[in-house]
């Protein structure tokens, strides 16, 4: 018997010793918040990282094949898409509101831009079931996973069996979308004490704790919040936001704080995509907020900004802009896993 167990953990060994080789750890960048995301209910591998990735590339996960996470989210312009106002989906659908920047998403306490959905592992259901969007069931991808020629075998290597199932898909992605951690801009660096602002920037960082920081709060230029900003109702949108999902009142034209990273690349602005140009951001909050109700407290008194402030502020702003996010091959379209598929 002795000898048996002694058999038994030396076959063993090796397959733990692969599981944990293989294990990633978040880094969390120096300064910023714990992570709101629990990673011990869903611990990174390198596995689940590149099987969340292919999924996240993959039409397979749309009804009828054409339409993948990324054909709204686009690595190269902070994961979301600048070509329209509006997120199209399957059949040139046209949808309700501008696809939100993806990043930093391990900090999210809610995602979309009204907060329906408060735990990251089940936010791909909603662009998957949405008939704008995807159109489909989750129970239909798995038959589509499982037929695959190529996922039974990222799922074992994931997992360490083929099973494929919805909570598995949807975890894997997390995995993914837990990896697009945006923080060596320029303003980083300048935290880092590894370089120095110019004398304009300088200036416009100053303007925008003044004016800025109380909603879009470093270093995630995001409170996470849901703020009215004073734009007035899209008549054929007809979207009141938070209100969708709260059914109180006090929320309506509410919308979740986007992140304001990469900024200069997550064109066009605000839900529904209205404002092509910084510019014109920088107007709306200059000269264009329509008072009411719910106006958020932090808006209430006006921002006054000159000319050559405005450009101080966008000279700012420029500086969230992290190049080696946005083109991090590791971000990008899965070449060797996809391209055979």
């Amino acid at each position: 018997m002795k000898n048996g167990l002694v058999f038994l953990l030396i076959s063993v060994l090796p397959l733990f010793g692969w599981m944990a080789s293989h294990e990633v750890d978040f880094q969390k960048p120096k300064g910023w918040p714990e992570p709101h995301y629990n990673f011990r209910k869903n611990q990174l591998s390198n596995e689940k990282i590149q099987l969340g990735r292919a999924l996240f590339y993959d039409p397979i996960l749309s009804r009828n094949q054409t339409i993948s996470c990324a054909s709204c989210h686009l690595s190269y312009t902070a994961f979301t898409h600048v070509d329209h106002n509006l997120s199209h989906g399957i059949e040139d659908r046209i949808g309700n509101r501008n696809a939100p920047a993806l990043m930093n998403l391990a900090w999210g306490k809610s995602f979309m831009w009204d907060g329906s959905v408060n735990h990251l592992d089940m936010q791909a259901l909603a662009p998957i079931s949405n008939p704008l969007e995807m159109d489909e069931k989750i129970e239909n991808v798995v038959v589509k996973l499982k037929n695959s020629t190529l996922y039974p075998t990222l799922f074992t290597k994931a997992f360490g069996d083929s099973a494929i199932t919805g909570e598995r898909t949807l975890k894997a992605i997390s995995q993914f979308l837990l990896t697009l951690v945006s923080a060596n801009s320029k303003y980083d660096s300048v935290m880092r004490y590894e370089s120095n602002f110019t004398d304009q920037e300088k200036v416009g960082y100053a303007l925008f704790q003044k004016n800025c920081n109380s909603c879009h709060a470093e270093p995630l230029f995001t409170n996470n919040g849901f703020e009215s900003n004073g734009l007035p109702l899209d008549s054929n949108l007809k979207d009141f936001g938070r209100m969708n999902v709260s059914r109180k009142s006090v929320d309506s034209l509410k919308f979740k704080v986007p992140t304001l990273r990469n900024i200069e690349f997550s064109f066009p602005y605000m839900h529904d995509g209205r404002f092509k140009k910084l510019k014109h951001v920088l107007n709306h909050y200059t000269s264009g907020i329509q008072k009411g109700p719910g106006l958020s407290s932090h808006l209430q008194k006006p921002i006054v900004l000159s000319p050559d402030e405005k450009a101080d502020l966008t000279a700012f702003l420029l500086t969230l802009s992290d190049k080696t996010f946005l083109f991090d091959q590791k971000h990008s379209f899965p070449k060797q896993i996809l391209s055979n598929n």
